[in-house]
């Protein structure tokens, strides 16, 4: 699983049809580090078998979670 805040990687997942184990896209600027590392733990910690072989998008305010189709 890679955890990333850079948005490239849907481009690389969807389009390119790369294969991927799941991706975790970390849109959270603006907020602490203690903050950011609140909000993505508490994320893993409650979706951890919906991430597998998942592209998911973890903001302020919601966590969006989409399939990889192979």
């Amino acid at each position: 699983m890679l955890l990333t805040a850079a948005k490239d990687f849907g481009e690389l997942v969807f389009r390119l049809r790369r294969v991927a184990s799941g991706v975790v896209l970390v849109r959270l600027s603006g907020l602490s580090p203690i903050s950011k590392a609140d909000i993505v733990s508490r994320a893993i910690a409650q979706h951890t078998l919906e991430l597998l072989g998942s592209f998911t998008v973890i903001t302020p305010t919601a966590i969006r979670i989409r399939k990889i189709e192979n």
